[in-house]
């Protein structure tokens, strides 16, 4: 196994040019395990450790750039008011020692369903910059996942930065596992209100061969929140509506039973947390919007 290690990011898409099956390396997260276990023997390592821009973010009025190699740790202390679900999810993510290491990148590189930034990204909406000796491309985040643990950069491509429109409304993220801490998601969901378009997204991990969105959930909240004039008024979500959304987040899953879970408890589960974030997050838009609506009504 030969180790190359660019000190710029020129000489880094030079040598993923140059050799295309080269696995990039900066957490070493998912890569050192697989090595480690003897499930992957790649040919060539690519450590992106020198890259310094991969590690610098930006806020911007409406879109955060977030380098590929930002560790979950900045991306906690630093954009929780900006990114609160990706917050979120980073502080569900192993322990705090691979937290000061891994990022997302990685997630979106290694594309596993079970990634914990995956819901939080497909929730917030964003687009990864990637980037060859050929030039660079925005992939929205719907289509970035193309099967399991693939996705969609090409083989001379690395990931630059994700560019994820901050947050306008509440966001949460939860995840099911069989211990509180360093476990794989049984499953986990995301959701953001974005009520600057009136919308609802959402995100799940580890309930399909890819990370996917609830889009049936989507499309039936978000009807019912303008039909009701739920955005303008305040009004508490009804049970009904609540009930609804998780039973559709719920059927939106294709799962499979392993050794983490079955198919069966994956979709309850989703269906679960999809009703228990949705009362979250709509009580955290009500505190801060709707009440004054209400009121005035």
């Amino acid at each position: 196994m030969d180790f190359l290690r660019p000190a710029s990011w020129e000489e880094a898409l030079a040598a993923k040019a140059e050799y295309p099956t080269a696995v990039p390396i900066a957490g070493g997260t998912d890569i050192m395990v697989e090595i480690n276990f003897d499930h992957r023997r790649p040919e060539y390592l690519l450590d992106l450790n020198r890259i310094e821009l991969l590690r610098e973010w930006e806020v911007g009025e409406e879109v955060t750039k977030l380098g590929a190699s930002v560790p979950y740790t900045q991306i906690m202390e630093n954009l929780r008011a900006t990114l609160p679900g990706l917050a979120l999810a980073s502080h569900t993510v192993a322990s705090p020692q691979i937290r000061n290491r891994g990022g997302v990148g990685g997630n979106l590189g290694c594309a596993s369903p079970a990634g914990d930034s995956h819901p939080a990204l497909l929730a917030a909406d964003c687009h990864v910059e990637v980037e060859s000796v050929r030039g660079s491309r925005l992939i929205p985040i719907d289509e970035f996942y193309t099967g399991v643990k693939r996705n969609a950069l090409a083989a001379d491509e690395l990931i630059k930065t994700v560019h994820i429109k901050n947050a306008t409304g509440p966001q949460q993220y939860s995840k099911v596992g069989t211990r509180n801490a360093m476990v794989i998601a049984v499953c986990g969901f995301g959701i953001a209100l974005h009520p600057d378009t009136r919308t609802v997204r959402t995100g799940i991990a580890s309930a399909a061969p890819t990370p996917i969105r609830a889009k049936a959930a989507e499309e039936f909240l978000n009807a019912a929140l303008e039909e009701g004039g739920f955005w303008d008024n305040g009004k508490v979500i009804t049970p009904s509506i609540a009930k609804q959304f998780g039973e559709l987040a719920s059927a939106s899953c294709n799962p499979i039973d392993d050794v983490r879970g079955t198919a069966k408890y994956r979709r309850h589960a989703v269906g679960i947390l999809a009703r228990r974030q949705l009362v979250w997050t709509w009580e955290q838009y009500r505190g801060t919007n709707g009440r004054s609506l209400e009121g005035a009504a």
